[in-house]
């Protein structure tokens, strides 16, 4: 079972049909949500979701925003940690995923490269903390670790953190995008920011295995990928 109709949910569409599998991918996805009635319905979506799924194991989306810093007075975070507490009290069997930022194809324009992408082409005025990183990972390369870690049954009843094994500071991300679609966005510099410290010690035989790799080439290959 399948819970949710975003990216993510849609990535995990093929466990729709798979038993003994909940893949909860609903609820509040935009990092600077402070609406507590989003939060609330989540809760109630979530503990609703547990009662009915006895036996079964649950699969949440945590965040790595957890690890930045900069991210600590962050409501979206709060809710998160808040999420995942509840997860350990009330779920037997559960597997919880903190993501970077995964990539793929969305309309949803509050995922970081797709707010950099729409602002810099439709000439929107934005802020950049120059002294900000962020962690982007390919959805696909994000898919084929946790699908491995599932069908493999690893890492039960734990947080996993799947994300890149190294950040982009916000500067970069913005050039590549402007370097990308020939295009000068319009945007101020602001002396703020920090970087997630993201530990991806767990999962780095998976990349291994897959071939994942996060050369230099990594978020231009993404850019091509998706955004041609």
């Amino acid at each position: 079972m399948v819970i949710g109709n975003g990216m993510i949910a849609k990535k995990f569409n093929s466990y729709q049909s798979k038993e003994g599998f909940v893949i909860f991918a609903s609820g509040v996805s935009h990092s600077a949500d402070t609406d507590a009635a989003a939060f609330e319905r989540e809760k109630k979506l979530l503990a609703a979701t547990i009662r009915n799924s006895e036996g079964k194991k649950l699969v949440y989306f945590g965040t790595c925003g957890v690890y930045d810093p900069s991210m600590k007075d962050s409501a979206y975070d709060a809710h998160k940690l808040e999420i995942e507490a509840y997860i350990q009290q009330h779920q037997d069997l559960y597997t919880i995923f903190r993501l970077s930022n995964p990539i793929g194809k969305t309309t949803n324009n509050d995922t970081v490269v797709n707010f950099f992408i729409k602002h810099i082409l439709d000439q929107e005025p934005f802020n950049v903390w120059k002294n900000a990183s962020r962690n982007i990972i390919d959805i696909d390369d994000m898919y084929t670790v946790c699908h491995e870690i599932l069908e493999k049954q690893l890492f039960s009843n734990s947080i996993i953190n799947i994300a890149n094994q190294h950040n982009y500071t916000v500067p970069y991300i913005i050039e590549s995008i402007e370097r990308h679609f020939g295009v000068q966005g319009k945007y101020t510099w602001l002396d703020k920011g920090d970087a997630p410290r993201i530990d991806v010690s767990a999962i780095k035989p998976f990349f291994d295995k897959f071939n994942i790799n996060f050369d230099g080439h990594y978020l231009q290959k993404i850019l091509q990928k998706y955004f041609p």
